[in-house]
């Protein structure tokens, strides 16, 4: 193959599409190089869904697409899609790469390492902050490796790659949370293939193989987020659209520079994507209402974040509805788990909407699954604290009246529905769903997939790790000892009623040793179990 002296609308096309593919095969590499011990979807996979985005935006598009027409679905597409920290940065750089691209009919040398130096740039000014040792770090080496051997196009993109994936193995050198767990940077090893993929397309140099995530090595030893949330600060991931008119758009960033950090920015002629870390939720959105209308908000609680990946894969909840009249006051709920929709189902709940920990479900989400009721009184069952914040801004956006019952776990809900009152009235069932779930103690176990130290002892991959009021209350060997532990540690006196809800992983030995140990050192607790099916957790407990 003869290497490329230009790069046309079809080859740009190309190697985004490579790029999307590179990261969805690298996603769970990507994702294990997060240093907490709990199940984590992160940087793999908001970088993913953020060329996706890119890579659907070229879906309308003809063979015979003008560079103009490639350039804006990537600067859109991007911009719409980005999600997390390191899906806005990335936004931005390809936003700067393409930039000036649009008036060209194929982009040679000189203009690719123009434009790479353009995009390190506005990267750089899109993050208030800017931290070396991460993704911006690795951006700037490409340029300057571009920069460098401009010679030829092939020259070029392999010198850009070849200086990212030097900058890459020096991020643990600026970053002492790197070195100390011995992994470069997520988000710096998301856009070196972005390089690979252009050297593929230029040269068709080889691409690269995802190594086994038995091979990717985390030494992580420090306090959980999960053990100590308090410690965790900023403890929110707060991310949204804004339109807003450009002048208004200098004090927003004056507001949010002083309410929390790893600020990014980016977007312009009436539209940005806006991604800040904060302890303060309300005051990050109401920046954004005085300066424009916020939409797809999400509220991510960095504290307890866990990838629940079937659900983000799709990125996009599905409201499930169910038949018949509308009652006078309708249940919206989130859920995770078909098992667990089904339950909820049968205890009232007029529509449902898939979502969790790492896929909150969008306003908008929430907005449509509301309108589908029918009903002019309708209450909101989060089941999670990231998205109490997001349905408290659904009453605004609707004719309908709306309540949010704040449950902030599945077994909150179902406590809530045991109270649902169809046929009352919205502030009546209100009163009576919220004192339901003041009752109940919730609890989860999952399995660790790196070592650490948290409050409760030391994880070693593969514990077992019971997680309850915030907090890693057992480790063990088994799923039966670590359920156990955290039973143990969760009852009171006053406890009389023990809910398992059976998710993947689960089996009915294990229900039986759990079920056999209330019985024999709490014999005044009844247990109920019903299967969930939810992702990650084998089980989720509920005590009232």
């Amino acid at each position: 193959m003869t290497s490329r002296t230009k790069l046309s609308a079809q080859d740009l096309r190309v190697a985004i599409t490579t790029f999307a593919g590179l990261l969805r095969s690298h996603k769970e590499v990507i994702n294990r190089l997060n240093v907490f011990p709990v199940p984590d979807g992160d940087t793999g996979t908001n970088m993913t869904l953020t060329v996706e985005s890119v890579v659907e935006a070229f879906g309308p598009l003809g063979d015979d697409a003008t560079m103009d027409e490639v350039c804006t679905a990537i600067a859109r597409g991007s911009l719409m899609g980005a999600r997390g920290n390191s899906g806005v940065i990335l936004s931005q750089l390809l936003r700067g790469l393409v930039e000036k691209f649009k008036s060209v009919a194929a982009v040679t040398p000189a203009l690719l390492a123009e434009s790479l130096s353009h995009a390190d740039v506005l990267a750089r000014q899109a993050v208030v902050r800017p931290v070396e040792g991460t993704i911006l770090s690795v951006a700037r080496a490409a340029a300057q490796g571009a920069n460098a051997a401009s010679a030829s196009m092939s020259k070029l993109v392999r010198g850009a790659r070849d200086r990212a994936r030097e900058a890459l193995a020096h991020t643990p050198e600026q970053l002492p949370v790197l070195k100390q767990a011995g992994v470069v940077d997520s988000g710096g090893t998301g856009l070196l293939l972005f390089f690979d993929a252009l050297c593929h397309v230029v040269s068709d140099d080889p691409l690269p193989i995802p190594p086994s995530l038995e091979s990717v090595e985390v030494h992580a030893v420090a306090t959980s987020r999960v053990a100590d949330s308090s410690a965790l600060s900023p403890r929110f991931e707060v991310m949204y659209l804004l339109d807003a008119e450009d002048a208004r758009m200098h004090a927003f960033r004056e507001v949010w520079s002083g309410i929390g950090d790893s600020i990014v920015i980016v977007g312009g002629d009436g539209l940005y994507n806006c991604h800040i870390h904060t302890d303060e939720i309300g005051a990050a959105i109401e920046a954004a209402l005085d300066a424009g209308r916020p939409r797809e908000i999400r509220v991510t609680d960095l504290a307890e974040q866990v990838l629940e990946e079937r659900w983000v894969r799709d990125a996009a909840t599905a409201a499930i509805e169910a038949d018949g009249p509308a009652p006078v006051t309708a249940v919206v709920a989130v859920v995770a788990g078909e098992g667990i929709g089904r339950i909820f189902q049968s205890l009232g709940v007029r529509v449902l909407v898939n979502g969790g920990q790492s896929m909150n479900p969008s306003t908008a989400d929430l907005v449509d699954a509301v309108r589908a009721t029918g009903s002019g009184e309708v209450i909101v069952l989060p089941n999670n604290q990231n998205i109490v914040p997001v349905a408290n801004q659904v009453d605004a956006l609707v004719d309908q009246s709306v309540s949010v019952v704040p449950t902030t776990s599945i077994v909150g809900g179902f406590a809530a529905l045991l109270a649902y009152d169809p046929g009352a009235d919205g502030s009546t069932n209100v009163e009576a769903m919220i004192a339901a779930t003041q009752h109940v103690a919730a609890g989860e176990v999952t399995r660790a997939v790196r070592d650490t130290v948290t409050d409760a002892g030391d994880v070693h991959e593969g514990d077992w790790i019971g997680i309850g009021a915030g907090a890693v209350r057992s480790i063990a060997e088994s799923l039966e000892a670590a359920s156990i532990g955290l039973l143990d540690a969760m009852f009171l006196e006053e406890h009389e009623l023990l809910t398992i809800i059976e998710g993947e992983g689960s089996s009915a030995s294990a229900t039986r040793q759990i079920s056999d140990y209330v019985a024999e050192a709490h014999p005044a607790v009844g247990v109920e179990v019903h299967h969930g099916g939810q992702p990650l957790y084998p089980y989720y407990f509920g005590l009232e």
